[in-house]
């Protein structure tokens, strides 16, 4: 359960905030900014260990699976997985488990962002075949080999 407060209601009378942080979240908002959220820290800690706890478990499911079926227990969540090529499919199950546990591990659910975003945008590239053939093509011209970059 979340309760919401105003940043004046923080600032008048902190003691009561906190009384109602120990019943659940509460959401600060505040006129020149994000709202901020109070939790308690053993709260935010199990919540963090879950978290790992629940990364590291899919990681291993996904592991002991077949590829083809890891690939489609994921299809329902992310659809344009069935346009990746087969092979490719394995690989994102791979990079989603391992971008999961990282971002479980470090806090960080950018880092599962990025990769679901990254993987999306080259399912979007498979979808149109004129794309995929030209960005599949040598990129023409030749320009020889580039020179290693040299302390300056």
């Amino acid at each position: 359960m979340t309760t919401e407060v105003q940043w004046s209601e923080l600032q008048r009378d902190p003691k009561s905030v906190a009384a109602l942080a120990d019943s659940g979240d509460v959401r600060v908002r505040r006129r020149d900014g994000a709202a901020l959220l109070l939790t308690r820290e053993d709260r935010a800690s199990s919540a963090a260990e879950g978290a790992v706890s629940a990364a590291r478990a899919l990681r291993n499911v996904l592991a002991h699976l077949p590829a083809d079926i890891a690939a489609k227990a994921l299809l329902d969540e992310f659809p344009w997985v069935d346009v990746l090529p087969e092979e490719e499919r394995a690989q994102f199950v791979s990079d989603f488990a391992r971008a999961f546990q990282a971002s479980a591990e470090l806090g960080q659910w950018s880092v599962l962002e990025q990769t679901v975003r990254e993987w999306r945008s080259t399912a979007a590239i498979h979808a149109d075949p004129k794309l995929a053939r030209r960005l599949s093509e040598p990129l023409g011209d030749d320009l020889g080999p580039v020179a290693p970059p040299v302390d300056g």
